[in-house]
């Protein structure tokens, strides 16, 4: 089955029906050849092996792996990954500057209860042929992934619709925090939170680790499942992701849960209204 932009169903309800992001439709994706595709998978391994890296020190390190690249091409396909060197984070969701911002509400806030805080962030994800993005939604208490979406674009739609997901299985929390990337400072993401009485968090500019928890997901995604399988199609990324969070959340075991995995802590964290709901 395919989408058709003539029928008279709205592209909206054909991808809901489908199960595909609406970005994904109206995006022409521009090809890059093997060897620049080859340059972003290396990139990303060492962005995420140290994240305070710089395009300098991230050429230096594919100089010492073969590579001979010059910094200018680093700095292109970082750009065209999301990854600011300036930042200590791959920075996948720039700002608006047309955009509200919001204060960060967790400094000092003690978090012990399972739909307390939720957090959310965008990745890169590497394929065989082309990349895609990846954003989750994941309880702050127990690491549980609530809910998760693919695109091939940086737009707000498929993390409004990873949003509208968790929120209809899991229900709301107090607090959602995330970057201030234009991806969640977008009224379309804004709105969808503060029309339930969510408060809404986001992190200091360039803070990293005022997201921490969601930022050691990525690593365990990509380190225990996108690195090892090397998908070749978002089809495939897609049934490959789908396989690992049902097992992050169910049967990995989380190190500081004392042998626990994130669903039991999930369930057993829950305020009663909302288990007994």
């Amino acid at each position: 089955m395919m989408i058709d932009k003539g029928d008279k169903l709205p592209v909206t309800q054909q991808c809901n029906l489908l199960d595909l992001c609406r970005s994904g439709v109206y995006y022409t994706p521009t090809p890059l050849n093997a060897k620049d595709m080859e340059l972003m998978r290396k990139i990303d391994e060492i962005h995420l092996a140290y994240p305070f890296y710089g395009s300098r020190k991230i050429r230096n390190e594919l100089w010492a792996k073969g590579y001979d690249v010059g910094r200018d091409r680093v700095r292109r396909l970082m750009r065209r990954m999301g990854i600011e060197a300036l930042y200590i984070k791959p920075r996948l969701s720039l700002a608006h500057p047309g955009h509200v911002k919001y204060p960060y509400l967790l400094r000092g806030l003690e978090i012990t209860r399972a739909n307390h805080v939720w957090a959310s962030d965008i990745t890169y994800i590497p394929m065989a042929k082309g990349f895609c993005y990846l954003v989750a939604i994941m309880d702050w208490t127990s690491r549980m992934v609530l809910a998760w979406r693919l695109s091939n674009t940086l737009d707000s739609s498929f993390c409004v619709d990873a949003l509208e997901e968790a929120i209809a299985k899991y229900g709301c929390p107090e607090i959602f925090n995330t970057d201030q990337g234009s991806q969640f400072t977008a009224e379309a993401f804004t709105n969808a939170l503060s029309s339930r009485g969510i408060a809404i968090s986001m992190d200091g500019k360039g803070r990293w680790m005022d997201n921490v928890f969601i930022e050691r997901l990525w690593k365990s995604v990509k380190y225990e499942d996108i690195y090892l399988k090397g998908y070749g199609s978002m089809a495939e990324v897609k049934k490959g992701l789908a396989n690992y969070f049902m097992f992050y959340n169910e049967k990995r075991w989380h190190q500081n849960f004392d042998r626990r995995t994130p669903a039991m802590v999930y369930s057993n964290t829950l305020p009663q209204k909302q288990a007994a709901a």
